[in-house]
Parts: structure tokens; sequence; C-alpha cells
């Protein structure tokens, strides 16, 4: 029997047909095909390596542009005489006073009249002491008290450099009396000396805009996850689109090396297993732009070029195939048939048997397409129990997706709360977590009685009104028997929780939330209710049907997790819908049937059954 399946070690005429086709065609396609794709390979990485260049050339000119703004200025107040007058002389009689503050007023005009010369300058100090000091726009003198101007790191520095720029990475402006929040700025200091005596008498602060340069460095793109900073000559970061990293050397000790001591404008390194590719170009004022980016991201552009290739290798050899084909068409003719039956097959015919009789290909191939269908039948069961055993397994995974973000949400609350010194409060959250953990801990299996699921929510809460600084009055109305009933966890949580996030909080004041659990006949219905906004015109769909808002995935995690837990444990006949309540908020409501058939014992066996 089994002989009468085996194929011949001959090769069958199709084969050879089409072999031949395929042979005479691909032999030249392939042949051009490398040969392009060698010289086209090349090609685009040359060019893509002369664009990464010439974008760090052109943002080097633009960073170089604004640096060379902030040294003009600076340079324009070093120079000017009135400020060096102002300097080293201080009120001694009623008649200096007059003048000084006559010079006073002068500065001021002076500093604000420097910032308007320049777009990207923020704004300008001059400085003597603590005491003592000028600053345009929103200078604080308050702030310049609490200022140790000699004792701060750039003022020693441009002491040495004596009269030399002092340039430092992006950071928080001291001196500006915008509160706490103040803006980014790149400062540019130098002392000033006394030409006679040649001691310092003062210090100049140009603060460049800190956002413009970020922005500008922002702009320049080397493929979709490359970045550009600029370091100092030790290789310590001072200018990056990622704040954190400014003012910390480079942490790679090979790009490091090509940034430090490589004289090339390119190289390559490696961060950890990733190949990465380099470019540099230095700044007028010595520090240098380096732009990285992994080498497979700037070879991307090979892709269109490589798809290219395969597309016209695949099209020949379909036309080879396609060749054979027609020549070979009265050696396939039982493939015909098998082709009908499949088709059936696919209709949901699973009876379907060939009967091809030969002892060739075709004779195999309908042998195992018979027994194909008959392996079929037997794993459709199996299928369907491992079907439904996903989907518990998913709502498994719903609850555990839901369960860290909870706990995310309150540990951050508690984080702000103790970070401003609100302790009691912070200690209140702790107690009320830790209750609510205490509950969820006891209780084993997916499923709780919705009396122990309303025990939850009321623990649950006191977290909301924490996190949320409002009070919620729950009032819950139940039948004692109903609220016995069995349900998967978190089935009633997510509906309160939504009553709260987008019903109550948007409001901005305190709300009620109504729970109501009642038998109604073999169905038991609980009822949601808040007094929030309502459901807004543009989520309308919910009201009509939750099951189509879920299928379209307009509804959160939460709602997914309710009809999907109703609709796995309960009765087809069960829903779950949403309302608008004419006095004002959102009405949920869930029906459960039992189930009436063999599976209906499930849910008992849950409520009793695996831990979670």
């Amino acid at each position: 029997m089994l002989e009468k399946y085996r194929i011949t070690k001959r090769m069958t005429f199709t084969t050879r047909m089409i072999f031949a086709f395929v042979i005479v065609i691909l032999i030249s396609t392939l042949f051009t095909s490398f040969s392009f794709y060698i010289v086209s390979n090349a090609t685009v990485k040359r060019n893509v390596r002369d664009a990464s260049i010439q974008i760090a050339k052109q943002g080097a000119d633009s960073l170089s542009f604004i640096l060379n703004a902030g040294s003009d200025v600076s340079d324009m107040i070093y120079i000017d005489p009135r400020i060096r007058h102002v300097l080293s002389n201080s009120p001694t009689s009623g008649t200096d006073l007059l003048e000084w503050r006559s010079n006073e007023d002068e500065m001021k005009s002076f500093l604000n009249n420097a910032v308007y010369s320049s777009s990207f300058v923020s704004i300008v100090y001059v400085l003597k002491d603590s005491a003592t000091g000028w600053g345009s726009g929103t200078f604080s003198r308050i702030k310049l008290s609490r200022y140790d101007v000699e004792n701060q790191p750039w003022t020693a520095k441009a002491r040495k450099l004596e009269g030399g720029l002092v340039w430092d990475g992006i950071q928080a402006d001291q001196l500006s009396s915008a509160g706490d929040t103040t803006q980014m700025v790149l400062p540019i200091g130098r002392a000033i000396k006394d030409y006679v005596s040649n001691e310092t008498i003062g210090y100049i602060l140009v603060n460049l805009n800190g956002r413009k340069v970020i922005d500008t460095i922002e702009e320049m793109k080397l493929g979709e996850t490359g970045s550009f900073l600029v370091v100092d000559g030790e290789g310590r970061i001072m200018i990056a689109a990622d704040t954190d990293q400014i003012g910390k050397p480079v942490d790679n000790p090979e790009l490091l090396s090509h940034i430090t001591e490589d004289p090339y404008v390119e190289f390559e390194f490696r961060q950890g297993d990733i190949p990465y590719y380099g470019v540099k170009q230095a700044l007028s004022n010595g520090w240098m732009l380096v732009g990285t980016v992994p080498v497979h991201e700037i070879t991307d552009k090979l892709g269109a070029l490589h798809r290219n290739i395969l597309f016209s290798f695949g099209a020949f050899t379909l036309l080879g195939i396609g060749m054979g084909l027609i020549i070979a068409n009265r050696v396939t003719r039982p493939i015909k048939q098998l082709t009908r039956q499949m088709k059936r097959v696919q209709k949901g015919d699973l009876t379907v048997q060939t009967d091809v009789r030969t002892s060739d290909e075709f004779g195999l191939l309908s042998h195992q397409f018979n027994k194909m269908i008959t392996d079929i039948n037997r794993l459709m069961e199996q299928v369907t129990e491992e079907q439904k055993r996903k989907q518990e397994a998913e709502l498994r995974a719903v609850i555990h997706r839901i369960n860290p973000h909870f706990l995310f949400n309150t540990l951050g609350t508690i984080r702000w709360l103790i970070k401003y010194g609100q302790s009691e409060r912070a200690y209140e959250g702790i107690s009320a977590l830790t209750r609510l953990l205490e509950a969820n801990m006891g209780r084993k299996g997916n499923f709780v009685t919705i009396a122990e699921e309303l025990d939850i929510i009321e623990k649950y809460l006191v977290i909301l009104e924490m996190r949320y600084n409002k009070r919620f009055k729950l009032t819950v109305r139940k039948d004692d028997d109903a609220a016995e009933l069995p349900v998967p966890r978190m089935l009633i949580q997510p509906l309160v929780e939504n009553a709260i996030f987008h019903g109550i909080v948007p409001k901005n004041t305190d709300g009620e939330i109504e729970i109501e659990v009642r038998q109604e006949g073999e169905a038991t219905v609980i009822t949601v209710a808040d007094d929030g906004l309502g459901i807004l015109p543009h989520k309308s769909e919910l009201t009509k049907s939750v099951e189509e808002a879920v299928r379209g995935g307009v509804t959160g995690i939460g709602l997914q997790h309710v009809y999907e837990s109703v609709r796995l444990y309960f009765d087809r006949a069960s829903e779950v819908a949403l309302h608008r309540r004419e006095e004002g908020g959102t009405l949920a409501k869930i029906v459960l049937y039992p189930q009436k058939n063999a599976a209906a014992g499930k849910v008992s066996d849950n409520v009793a059954g695996n831990d979670c």
C-alpha cells in the first residue's frame, strides 16, 4: 500500500519543465541583479555619509552663529566705558548717590538694549558682588543677595582667564525673578578688570536662550533615532536634547576617544552590541558638535534597492514557473480536482474526501489531504476547549495589567505627599493601600462574591479620594441573596473608577456614587450611577451598544474587561449597558443570567479553585 503513494526517484515531467524555464530565465537575471546591487550599494552608502557630514556642518554653523551672538553681546558690554565707570565707583555722598542712581538707570537701559540687539540672548547681568549688580528683564536682587558671586565656579575661571570668555552648559537661570521655575539658558561669563589697577571690578554674564539652542539640536536628524549633542574639550556634555545628560561626561570610552583624540570627522564605535556611526564638527568656541546613529538606520535606504532586486528576481521566477505550468497543464489536471475539494473545505464542509488514485505526487497529496481532513475533525473539539482557556487567560492578564497601573498611581500620589511634607495624608494613604491589599490577598481564585467586591470598592474609594483630593460619597443598596453571587474579580470596580475619572473628577467637585444589587427573576442586576458630567458627545456610541464599542476599540481596558467577563462566564442573554441619567451623570448596568449548560458549574468551581 505504501508503494502506491511513494514518489519515485525520477524527476517528473512537470518538475523538469518548470526547472528548465526557471534556470534559463534566472541565470541572466541573477548576474545582472548582483552586479547592479554591488554598484548601487556603494553609491547609496557614499551619498548617505556625505549627507550626514553636511547635516553636521550645517548644524555646527547654526550653533556657532548663536554662540557668536552671545560673545558679541559680551564684547559690547566689556568695552563700554560707562560699565567700567559704574563698577569702579561707589556713592560716598549725597551728590555721588544721585549720580549712582542715574548711572544705575542707564545700566538697566543699556543692558535691556543689549538683549534686544540679539534674538538669541535671553538676559544679561553685570555683577559686582552679592549686594551690587544689574540685569535686564526679570533680574532679581533678592536672588542676587543669595548668590555668592565671588565663589561661583564660573567667576573663579573668569578671574584666571583675565577677560576671556567662560562657557558653561545649559542650566536654569539662577538670577531671574520668574519664581522657582526658571528658564533654561546657556551662560557666557567673563571678568572685567580695571585698566589701571588690573584688579577684577565685576563680571559679565550673558545668558543665551537655552530653548532655542536645544531646538536647534533637535532639528538635526540622523536616521530615525540618531541624535546630536555638544561636548567640551574634555568630553563633558554641554548641550543635549535630554537635559539630564548636561554636565556629565560621555559614558562610552570608545566614543569619548573618537571625540577628543580622533582627528577625523567620521568614525564608528559600538554601544553594547550595536554598531554606531558618528560625525563631528568643531564650533566657534572650541566645543564639538557630535552626532551618532545606529549603522543600520543610515543603510535602511538600501532597503528599497533590495526590495526592487528581490521583486525582479521573484517576477522572473514566476514567469518561468508560469510558462512551465502552461506547457504541463495536462499533466497537472489532478491538482484541479484537489483545488475544488479544498474550496469546499474553505466553505466549512469537512466531510470532503478526494479520490485521486495515481502513484505520483498528486496521489500522495490526495492521501495527505484526506488524512488532514480527518485530523481537523478530530482536533476541532480540542481547539474549542483551548480557545476557552485562552479567553480566561486573557481576562487574568487584564486584571494583572490593571492592578500594577493602580498601584503605580497610588504610590506616585503617596510619593508626592511625602515630598511636600504632607506626612499625615501619606500615612492615611499607606494605611488605605494596606487594607486594600490585605483584602485582595485574602481571596483565592479568579472569582469573588459581589459582597466581597463591594467591600474592596469601599476601601479603594479611600485611595481615590486621596489621589484626587475629593470626597466621593458611596451609597450601596443590595439584596443579600443576590450579593452572594460569584462574579469575576474587578467586575464592578472598573465602572466605579470610570464614574470617578470620566464623570466626577472633570467637574472638579465632590461626587456621589450609588451601587444597587438586586434580583429580578433569574437575573442579577447591578447598577452603578454617578452625578458626574455624563457621557460626552464624542463617546455617544457607548450608549448605543457597549458590544460594538468594545469591538471597535473605542473603550478603555476596564470596560473591555467587564464586557469580556460577562460574555465568557454568563449566559448570552446577559448584557452590559451605559445610559445618560436625566438628572445628570451616567448609569452603568450589568444584567447577569446564569449559564444553562454543563459549563455553568465553571463559575462555582473558580470561586473555590485556583490561586490567581
